[in-house]
């Protein structure tokens, strides 16, 4: 037997990774067809070790919840279904399982920590199971989660967490981005939960209500993805933050932000940010502020948590 597949106490276990993402141009929008480019957090990331049980039990250990599977809330649902969803896949004979979740990723924050976590659970039941698990497969696993987690998902979040380089995602497809220089990110934590699939019903009822106005707004935020590419390629930091800054306007205008992320924002810009807005769903959870250059992330931090942020993160995208 493969060691690397072996417990201490003899028993097969499987291991697998996957990291957090945000989404730099075009959330929401993404929902309704329009592209979004997103962006990998590497420092972000989590490990997902099943180990085989001698019952049929599913026993869960994250630092959400520890205990059976049954008796797991129902924010970890998503989590429980990636795992069923997994082991249809990869083996005919029912088994049970330890499933330990050791997570870097904040919850809840529009960093796609469900997605990462399903992802990492096919990855782990794969390897538990020595079935070779194509990407393709991973991301219906994950897509399965995210349904339960969000409702309607773009899918997005599903190629996100699995990508190595940003990507450009439409319609369920992706491309990578091309980047001509490094690019460093500030990632602020607003210390608030965000739910993206409120958010997400929330601009949907906007919608329903302005459709006119939405979908301006939407075809907007496509559009920014769109001249976004060049800026990307050429490394340009000052074109591509303000289109960040241009992105953020436009959802705050399809009330998505808040009084928290705002003043973050404004903070980031203050501080000497190329650009700021908020990433993932909204109404909680995170801003990405845009360095000058990486020898000024640390400063912008720094004011990013003077200003409240609760946690910070750099991350910088290297050329491509």
């Amino acid at each position: 037997m493969n060691p690397a597949r072996t417990s201490v106490h003899g028993a097969r276990t499987g291991i697998g990774r996957a990291h957090a993402k945000s989404i730099l141009l075009g959330e929401h929008a993404v929902v309704y067809g329009t592209p979004a480019i997103a962006v990998p957090l590497h420092a972000l990331d989590l490990t997902v070790r099943v180990t085989e049980r001698a019952d049929e039990q599913l026993h869960l250990r994250s630092a959400l919840f520890t205990g059976s599977a049954a008796d797991a809330p129902q924010r970890l649902h998503p989590l429980v279904t990636a795992i069923h969803a997994a082991l249809a896949l990869t083996t005919s004979a029912p088994i049970g399982l330890d499933v330990e979740i050791d997570s870097a990723i904040p919850f809840e924050r529009g960093l796609g920590s469900s997605a990462a976590v399903a992802a990492g659970i096919a990855r782990a039941i794969g390897d538990l199971t020595e079935t070779p698990l194509d990407p393709e497969v991973v991301h219906d696993v994950v897509m399965a989660a995210e349904t339960i987690a969000h409702g309607r998902s773009s899918g997005l979040d599903g190629r996100a967490v699995a990508s190595d380089v940003p990507i450009r995602f439409r319609g369920g497809e992706v491309t990578p981005v091309p980047v001509g220089a490094p690019l460093t990110f500030v990632l602020a934590d607003s210390g608030h939960e965000g739910s993206t699939a409120e958010a997400v019903g929330a601009v949907r009822e906007l919608r329903e209500t302005f459709p006119s106005r939405v979908d301006g707004i939407i075809g907007r935020l496509g559009g920014i993805v769109e001249e976004s590419l060049d800026r990307f390629a050429t490394g340009d930091v000052p074109a591509l933050g303000a289109l960040m800054d241009e992105a953020h306007s436009l959802l705050t205008e399809l009330e998505v932000s808040d009084a928290t992320l705002d003043r973050l924002v404004g903070a980031a810009r203050g501080a000497g940010a190329a650009g700021a807005k908020l990433t993932g769903g909204g109404r909680g959870g995170c801003v990405l502020a845009l360095a000058p250059d990486a020898a000024r992330a640390a400063d912008l931090e720094t004011m990013l948590r003077d200003a409240g942020a609760t946690r910070t993160w750099q991350t910088t995208v290297e050329t491509a």
